[in-house]
């Protein structure tokens, strides 16, 4: 049974790192920046958001990118401020979020992950790994300016952290929200269909304006809000799909009304949701 096991976290594993090799080998679109409060940037474009805030004792950076992304990052960064790297806060694990951690080590940052995120890395043999975890809350404190990142539950994967800039009134969510295209619960790595909703819930306690979804433009929190209720919406389509048999469920879900397709990532991730659901 634990052989059976391991084979399917593994075929898993290396089924989502073979996606992530595909969109890694596409001609990457160039990077842009955008300033969305007085001292936080968002760099968005070939994989999922990053965000920076520079300080006078150095930069906190959010996620990475792909790998080749990285001399770019370092770069927009540093036409904002002479300041190094000093930390990067990853939201989860996937090579999307921290391909880069291999250069940002290599230039001296620390990283920092949720504990169960930096075990997915491990699990899947990923480069750049944190040396700091966390389990359920740490703190930044650099330049008189605090980064606060919070895991609040499941959902895209088990080991997603929020990140809150409470001075500029700005929250990351990494791919808890995405503001474009359909949500991925990644099963291989503990996500969750039936927690989404109320994790990112608990997430509209902090005191914010702007969000930095995981991937798509920066948005608002009523659109977070909407989000709340759009994955409630998908819930119930997926669990009335898999009533039919989960081998072609995810033919049956529609998201159209909802302003988005499945598309191959959330289709990859309708057995895993129907398992979850019928439990």
């Amino acid at each position: 049974m634990r052989k059976e096991i391991l084979l399917r976290v593994t075929v898993a594993v290396l089924g989502l790192a073979g996606l992530w090799l595909a969109w890694s080998q596409n001609p990457p679109a160039p990077l842009t920046m955008q300033k969305v409060s007085d001292n936080v940037y968002v760099i968005v474009g070939n994989g999922g958001n990053v965000a920076f805030m520079p300080t006078s004792e150095g930069v906190i950076l959010v996620d990475d990118k792909f790998a080749q992304d990285a001399p770019e990052i370092l770069a927009k960064v540093k036409s904002v401020t002479d300041k190094p790297i000093r930390y990067v806060l990853n939201t989860h694990q996937h090579p999307d979020h921290t391909g880069g951690n291999e250069a940002m080590l290599a230039a001296n940052a620390e990283i920092i992950i949720q504990k169960n995120a930096r075990a997915n890395m491990a699990a899947g043999k990923q480069p750049g790994l944190p040396r700091i975890t966390f389990t359920e809350e740490t703190q930044v404190f650099l330049g008189g300016k605090e980064v606060l990142a919070r895991y609040l539950g499941r959902g895209h994967t088990n080991g997603d952290a929020v990140i809150y800039f409470p001075s500029e009134r700005v929250l990351h969510t990494g791919d808890l929200f995405v503001s474009s295209g359909a949500p991925f619960i990644d099963g291989s790595a503990g996500g969750s269909i039936k927690e989404w909703d109320k994790t990112v819930e608990k997430a509209l306690q902090y005191d914010f304006d702007v969000v930095i979804p995981g991937h798509g433009p920066v948005a608002k929190k009523a659109d977070l809000v909407k989000w709340v209720q759009t994955m409630a919406s998908i819930r119930t389509r997926v669990e009335r799909a898999c009533a039919g048999g989960a081998a072609d469920a995810a033919k049956r879900i529609d998201l159209k009304d909802l302003g988005m397709t499945g598309g191959a990532m959330f289709d990859r991730g309708v057995p895993g949701m129907c398992q979850e659901l019928s439990q």
